[in-house]
């Protein structure tokens, strides 16, 4: 499941439900302790009745992973499900895997994170555009330590050796003290819903050409920031300022006129129309807005000729301009929203989990534009549940926690130490 396959109308039990035989259906109280049995095994918490549609997308994930969990499968195909985990949660579910294997489940465990692999697998198999191009069987993955498996699957899917494929090396950047920040949030506060935490008093600031992560467990409030930033969500008090301009009372339109982006975690149930084909997804932003509508018709040789362009500049592959947009690779959406929202006028980009559920290759070519975009002098703000990501990409981090932030970091030798006791409730 790496897009989500669950009934955004429906709530958590209702999805746990669907696909069985009506008269297989347990009661309410047998799902109850079944559910609870299985989340307590895995370090996860869900509210039953909760409407999908109000959860975050790591909630949804647990969700798609739970109900794969009650069907008692004999073949169990887990695709990217650790992408929005604890490292706990990811330990317990490695763990669970091992003991439904020991019971006779066979598991096909499809991940682009190297250390995983090897830490859960019996034998690994190597796939490139569509082909095996080599595994290591089980007799020699045994004799394997964790960083000899890892070497072995770059070379086979890149052809040359790496020294660790999934760190990030954080570059070094001309730093702007002196510079005006570009973003100026101060006590910006959301109220809270019933699935979802408000947010409190929330401030900071970003600079041109800075990057500041926010880091936190998925479901803290990272979503609601991210829309309320960019005017998706209303905020009950606080100022947000761009480029020395309020904003907070401006409609999501006119922001992003003024510079301000937002790259949403859902990348197709929000981020795109997926039944659109891939050049109207580049200027969906833009509808009725000249050179691409004039007197609100679509002028569909300006639309064409821009597409082919973005296409080749962030590299999309695509079978041609037409195709609708959900039938690309995770990856290939992603720069179909990079290249709509990094375009002409772009002063302050929110990236909410850009990496999520992407390829390795994929990861590290949007890793690369985040920083291209920093180093253009934007202001960048990044959030991410990778903690490895943050650190090698950000200048500062910030940790959310139950919708507040709970402190800020310069990314420096102890970072990682301070971070870490923000995000479980310690002074850094």
């Amino acid at each position: 499941f790496q897009h989500m396959m669950l009934v955004p109308t429906l709530t958590v039990a209702e999805n746990l439900l669907l696909g069985g035989p009506w008269w297989q259906r347990p009661r309410t109280e047998e799902l109850a302790a079944r559910v609870a049995e299985i989340t307590g095994t895995l370090g996860i918490t869900v509210k039953l009745q909760a409407k999908v549609s109000e959860l975050s997308l790591g909630e949804q994930q647990q969700v798609e992973i739970l109900r794969a969990m009650l069907r008692n499968s004999r073949l169990l195909i887990l695709d990217e499900s650790t992408s929005m985990l604890t490292p706990k949660g990811i330990d317990e579910l490695g763990a669970l895997m091992r003991r439904l294997v020991e019971q006779g489940l066979a598991i096909v465990f499809i991940t682009h994170k190297l250390k995983e692999a090897a830490a859960f697998g019996d034998r690994i198999s190597v796939l490139k555009l569509g082909r095996k191009v080599g595994e290591i069987p089980p007799e020699r993955f045994r004799t394997l330590g964790e960083q000899e498996i890892v070497s072995e699957i770059v070379e086979l899917m890149f052809g040359k050796q790496k020294d660790d494929p999934e760190a990030v090396e954080r570059p070094v950047r001309t730093a702007r003290a002196g510079a005006d920040p570009l973003l100026q949030v101060t006590d910006l506060a959301v109220a809270a819903t019933d699935n979802a935490p408000g947010l409190s008093l929330i401030s900071f600031d970003i600079r041109p050409g800075e990057i500041l992560g926010i880091a936190g467990i998925d479901g803290n409030g990272q979503k609601q920031l991210a829309e309320a930033l960019a005017g998706q969500r209303t905020a009950t008090s606080g100022s947000v300022r761009l480029d020395g301009a309020a904003i907070e009372t401006l409609s999501v339109g006119e922001r992003r006129r003024r510079g301000l982006r937002y790259l949403t975690d859902d990348r197709l149930g929000e981020g795109t129309v997926g039944t659109f084909p891939v050049s109207i997804n580049f200027f969906l932003k833009q509808v009725g807005a000249a050179p691409f509508w004039r007197n609100g018709v679509e002028q569909r040789a300006e639309i064409d000729k821009r597409a082919a362009q973005l296409v080749r500049e962030y590299d999309v592959r695509t079978p041609s301009l037409k195709t609708p947009v959900a039938r690309l690779s995770g990856g290939n959406i992603q720069k179909v929203l990079l290249a709509r929202e990094l375009a002409e006028g772009a002063k302050v980009v929110i990236f909410n989990k850009p990496t999520y559920g992407l390829d390795l290759a994929n990861t590290l070519a949007s890793r690369q534009r985040i920083r291209d975009t920093a180093a253009r002098g934007l202001a960048v703000l990044l959030i991410s549940t990778d903690l490895e990501e943050l650190l090698g990409m950000c200048d500062r981090i910030a940790v959310i926690a139950d919708g507040a932030l709970v402190g800020t970091v310069e990314n420096v030798d102890d970072a990682r130490t301070k971070v870490g006791r923000l995000m479980i409730g310690l002074a850094a």
